[in-house]
């Protein structure tokens, strides 16, 4: 049963609190039932959950916690029944505090003035107290999602570096490729000029060499005929 719930303290649909959390309403429903099977207690109206501001701040410690969700779950319903017994304490000395109290009724009024002060100076710090833990689990929340944008700006980022990277070393390759290639018909080419001189100079040295050879023959002829000629005036 609920101890730490105040008579005047607000409640909370299941709606209102999708939006105070900033979750979806099936959600708030799947959170409440991981809570209720971990042993956590909502006060209820049949089987509908009715929730305070301690409940929203144990949804807010679902949605932003890294465990998994039934450890996370079982911390809350521990520190839920430790507030509940520490609620009963409190009732029972608030009892005994009654049988001590003056019969007189103006000490017994001022009494319960200082307590209502009290009372209220307390509610007013522990709404404080709730409300800056939401804001500093939001902005938790939001550094995370913050955190998460950046690594993936920063991931996306190395991915768009390396694939220019890669391109421009396909470039390059593809470059020298064409270099190489060209280098290598340009060599084929200047060796094959090579051979032609080469051929045409050989050919020219054939010539040359017939040419000679001609040459000596007809000069030896030549002479043989002169020789024959001048024998015959020697007769």
């Amino acid at each position: 049963m609920r101890h730490d719930i105040q008579p005047n303290e607000r409640a909370f649909s299941s709606k209102e609190v999708a939006e105070e959390v900033g979750i979806a309403t099936p959600t708030v429903r799947k959170y409440g039932q991981i809570l209720e099977r971990n042993g956590y207690e909502f006060l209820k109206e049949g089987d509908r959950r009715i929730f305070v501001q301690t409940d929203i701040g144990a949804l807010i410690a679902l949605r932003d916690t890294d465990k998994p969700l039934d450890d996370t779950a079982k911390d809350l319903a521990e520190q839920q029944k430790e507030r509940l017994e520490e609620s009963i304490v409190t009732d029972v000395a608030i009892n005994d505090t009654y049988e001590q109290l003056p019969a007189d009724p103006h000490q017994l009024k001022e009494i319960l003035m200082v307590l209502v002060k009290e009372l209220a100076a307390t509610r007013e710090v522990n709404v404080q107290l709730t409300s800056e833990m939401s804001q500093l689990k939001t902005k938790v929340s939001r550094l995370q999602q913050d955190h998460h944008v950046i690594s993936s700006s920063i991931g996306n980022s190395a991915q768009r570096t390396n694939a220019k990277i890669e391109k421009l070393t396909d470039q390059q390759n593809a470059h020298y490729e064409s270099l190489l290639q060209q280098e290598k018909q340009r060599s084929e080419f200047l060796e094959k000029e090579l051979q032609h001189l080469r051929d045409e100079q050989k050919q020219e040295w054939t010539l040359q060499s017939n040419f000679n050879r001609r040459l000596e023959e007809e000069l030896r002829n030549r002479k043989v005929k002169r020789g024959w000629f001048f024998s015959l005036f020697k007769k």
